[in-house]
């Protein structure tokens, strides 16, 4: 038997038509199931960042204690859900200058 008659063969065979495509997916998704495993394990060793390093970057962050749940639900119940106006804002094709400032400096 050449080897071109025994790919034929095998070919044929419902082992290597199913078996040997599920098997290379088993490996190769093995393979890829490790990947996203090691980025998950990588980022999860991450700190969480500290507000000193925030003020290093120019970022001020409000102590924990300060920002609790019964806060901000105070700040949202304040804001008059029922007036408000609906204001366009600038799309990046047009001119800034032709648009009225909305926006505080």
């Amino acid at each position: 038997m050449s080897l071109v008659d025994k790919l034929n063969y095998y070919s044929t065979r419902k082992s290597f038509k199913y078996g040997i495509p599920f098997l290379i997916m088993m490996v190769a998704g093995s393979f890829g199931l490790q990947q996203f495993s090691n980025l998950r394990y990588q980022y999860a060793k991450k700190q969480p960042v500290t507000p000193e390093e925030m003020k290093k970057y120019g970022v001020n962050m409000k102590n924990r204690k300060d920002v609790t749940l019964e806060s901000e639900y105070d700040k949202v119940k304040s804001v008059d859900i029922d007036n408000w106006e609906n204001k366009r804002g600038p799309r990046p094709w047009e001119e800034q200058e032709s648009q009225p400032s909305t926006a505080k400096h």
